[in-house]
């Protein structure tokens, strides 16, 4: 069973990017979705990145909450 916490920090330590409180916030000033798109859609994610969000989305996985609040994240700009 996996225990790693479920937060911001350790997602986009999941996805291979700098987690500290400064990049989380840079990322979501720098990186805004359009209604059109989905999450895992975005240009900016690279192949294995969607692969995690798409596989973590479709499965249910613990990440499922914290990847809804990343998207809303990026949509409030």
């Amino acid at each position: 069973m996996d225990t790693t916490p479920q937060d911001l920090s350790h997602l986009f330590l999941q996805l291979g990017l700098a987690n500290d409180q400064p990049a989380i916030e840079q990322f979501i000033n720098d990186h805004q979705l359009a209604d059109n798109i989905l999450l895992h859609q975005a240009s900016f994610w690279s192949p294995s990145q969607k692969h995690f969000l798409i596989e973590s989305f479709n499965e249910d996985a613990q990440w499922t909450e914290v990847i809804d609040h990343l998207d809303t994240l990026l949509r409030k700009n």
